[in-house]
């Protein structure tokens, strides 16, 4: 073949394809730096750490916390169980071993299935437990005197709970980094103490003769150590949250932990 054939086949075969690459080539700057989406629709994380629910990675370097709960919903056994347990499932009232009335408090089952229907779902009015927990009479009330009455929050809570239909409801917060500067007496460690711990350790007769409800009274146990060894279940000292399956929360450990080593302080 001569060679101005040889070209001029080359120029069909060549010149087309590269009109075609020139075309594709103009649409490309567009597509470059367009993230890459899943069939879901949400970008593909490649930093290795958490994203929230807009794609967007999470500051990790903050106390930041993945709420897995509605703030609308009840929870039993994180918001619920802790206080009954406290208040009501301890010896000499409503835990199993030393029940009255054949009412048991320790756990979902025995509040619902028990003989006498102390709670009915959505029926706030005809449910007993509300009704002793909100009674002005000193001899129906409960928990029964000398025990500290139930806290405003929690009866609220309590109520709350059965309106909604008293459901055997749970959720998990997850902690990413736990700010454990700054923790103060009044804002952190009293409320938790007041929920799982401060109905059995308050009275005249507080169990183990510790009481709870007063900073005087916390920051003694958190001196000599008894705090920390009881709500780590450390060896030697008595579990607590008494009756509980778990500990605390790891995050709520550390925080305790923080105030003891900043002074127990009453701030």
């Amino acid at each position: 073949m001569r060679p101005h054939r040889i070209l001029l086949n080359c120029r069909q075969h060549v010149l087309p394809g590269m009109i075609l690459l020139l075309i594709l080539s103009a649409f490309l700057p567009g597509c470059m730096h367009e993230p890459i989406l899943p069939p879901d629709g949400n970008p593909i994380d490649t930093t290795g750490n958490p994203i929230d629910t807009t794609g967007n990675p999470i500051d990790t370097t903050q106390d930041t916390t993945i709420i897995m709960c509605d703030s609308n919903i009840i929870y039993f056994e994180q918001q619920i169980l802790p206080i009954l347990r406290s208040n009501c499932a301890k010896s000499g009232c409503h835990d199993a071993a030393t029940h009255e009335e054949d009412i048991i408090l320790d756990s979902y089952n025995n509040i619902m299935n028990g003989e006498e229907k102390i709670v009915r779902p959505f029926e706030l009015s005809k449910s007993k437990l509300y009704k002793v927990i909100t009674e002005n009479d000193q001899d129906d009330v409960m928990p029964p005197p000398p025990n500290q009455r139930l806290t405003q929050e929690q009866i609220s809570l309590i109520s709350k709970w059965i309106s909604q239909g008293a459901k055997d409801l749970s959720c998990e917060e997850v902690v990413i980094t736990c700010d454990t500067t700054n923790v103060s007496y009044s804002g952190f460690v009293a409320p938790l103490l007041n929920t799982f711990c401060v109905g059995c350790h308050s009275g005249t007769a507080p169990s183990g003769a510790i009481s709870l409800n007063s900073h005087a009274g916390v920051k003694s146990v958190a001196i000599n150590g008894r705090l920390m060894g009881a709500i780590t279940w450390a060896p030697g000292y008595q579990p607590m949250p008494q009756g509980s399956t778990s500990k605390l929360s790891s995050c709520s450990i550390a925080k305790i932990k923080a105030w003891i080593n900043q002074g127990a302080l009453n701030n």
